[in-house]
């Protein structure tokens, strides 16, 4: 399965991960300093749950992390996708609620975990629109680019998992 739409305009971010709200950091598995190289984001021991929505061998994270993996592909999603993005983002607002910190990520920390870190904000009370904003602001005014991911948050997950479903009868 490919899980990553090539954005040729979005180069890596230049921090392996950022803190959106306390305790709720987004991130990916790559990373850019100041002249361009790239370098591995490796999630050590400072993150009690991190969900990884692309995986890649010596990223960890610590084995005394909770680890939650559920590749996604980086475009239109199916109802049982929209579903595992939804039982994520629960389990992500739980550990929150609880005071465990929580790391989000995917390949460059743009699109598949800003729809989980988003839809964990709407779970623990923001608006879909503040949450998108928080996150452009907090980690990349080019994250959630994929266009089809932010009208999934505005709509709705719930609605977007039910229209998703519609695809499935016949």
């Amino acid at each position: 399965m490919r899980t990553r739409q090539k954005h040729h305009d979005a180069p890596e971010p230049d921090k392996p991960w950022n803190e959106i709200t306390p305790g709720l950091w987004m991130g990916g598995h790559f990373w850019a300093d100041r002249t361009g190289e790239v370098h591995p984001a490796v999630a050590g021991e400072e993150f009690d749950l991190v969900i990884s929505l692309f995986t890649r061998e010596g990223h960890g994270p610590h084995q005394a992390a909770q680890h939650l993996i559920t590749e996604l592909p980086d475009g239109p999603l199916t109802a049982d996708q929209i579903h595992s993005v939804q039982e994520l983002a629960r389990a992500a607002a739980h550990a929150l609620r609880d005071g465990r910190t929580v790391l989000v990520r995917c390949h460059s920390g743009y699109n598949r975990s800003g729809l989980v870190i988003a839809q964990t904000l709407v779970e623990l009370g923001h608006t879909p629109d503040t949450a998108i904003s928080l996150i452009r602001q907090r980690r990349s005014p080019r994250a959630l680019n994929n266009e089809t991911f932010e009208q999934y948050l505005t709509t709705g997950l719930h609605v977007a998992y039910l229209l998703s479903g519609l695809d499935t009868l016949g």
